[in-house]
């Protein structure tokens, strides 16, 4: 399997790619933000229909358009996190404008084939390039890295907001710079599982990872490894099953990890109660 370029750039991209994606999730779920996520991941996709539009490079569009109304979300919303309304608002607008995009783009000769829609709809994890791979790896990392450099300042500011600002912490700031964070994973994890289905990989591990633990940087750690470990898994059996899209496998494995974990807090939580203490021996 390895012995093809395109499965190694696949894996450089996406193990980097999931990483980031299970870790900004995490806070993500943590500040209940799972809704910010999917608008932000449709503003991808409008983004990369406006750039091939134009006739410029879609990458450019994905990070100019997203990380635009990351921050455009955060100064409508109080305190650097965006509410529902803000995120309603930008929704709604930006869908409409990608409706009209695609109307326009249907008729040009820049993608009357819907090559470029698809592809950012779905992703397109196999066909990047060497170069493209590495870019993606490289961004990705940073995205991770500086997700990590403000994660304790960040988690104050999501567990009590109003201490973390007399403390001298500026959570508005913080808010916004980890929204920005969300739009850069959220443009980059377009191309490897798509604007559809890219929320599941945001937010599956890092559910599966608050199910599995209480304590911050373990939950962290979970959220990541999961991720990468459903992003190995899912290109494993994609290549295995040509008729099956990489995207689809990824995200089938990330829900699947979220499930086994759900249940697995479900009966542990139930153990614990009068049954399982009889059931144990325990009781007094």
């Amino acid at each position: 399997m390895f012995s093809h370029e395109f499965v190694r750039n696949a894996y450089l991209a996406g193990t980097l790619i999931a990483l980031a994606c299970g870790t900004v999730g995490w806070f993500v779920v943590m500040r209940a933000q799972v809704f910010a996520g999917d608008a932000l991941s449709h503003v991808a996709f409008v983004g990369a229909i406006a750039a091939a539009t134009l006739g410029i490079d879609e990458r450019l569009g994905l990070f100019v358009l997203t990380i635009g109304l990351a921050v455009g979300m955060a100064a409508l919303g109080r305190r650097g996190q965006a509410d529902d309304v803000a995120i309603g608002i930008a929704f709604a607008w930006i869908l409409g404008i990608g409706i009209l995009l695609i109307t326009i783009l249907s008729t040009s000769p820049h993608g009357g084939n819907g090559v470029t829609a698809a592809n950012t709809l779905f992703g397109s994890i196999y066909g990047l390039s060497a170069g493209a791979s590495r870019l993606a790896a490289v961004i990705a990392l940073g995205a991770t890295l500086a997700t990590l450099a403000i994660s304790r300042p960040l988690l104050f500011a999501t567990i009590d907001g109003e201490l973390a600002r007399l403390r001298g912490i500026r959570v508005g700031v913080l808010g916004a710079v980890f929204l920005g964070l969300l739009a850069v994973v959220t443009a980059e994890a377009t191309q490897a599982v798509g604007a559809l289905l890219l929320l599941g990989l945001l937010a599956a591990p890092a559910g599966a990872a608050q199910q599995l633990t209480a304590r911050p940087y373990l939950g962290i750690a979970l959220s990541g490894l999961i991720a990468v470990v459903a992003m190995w898994g899912g290109l494993a059996l994609s290549y295995a099953i040509g008729s099956l899209p990489p995207s689809s496998a990824i995200i089938g494995l990330a829900a699947a990890a979220y499930a086994l974990a759900a249940l697995h807090a479900r009966t542990r939580a139930g153990g614990r109660g009068p049954e399982g203490r009889r059931a144990t021996g325990r009781e007094s």
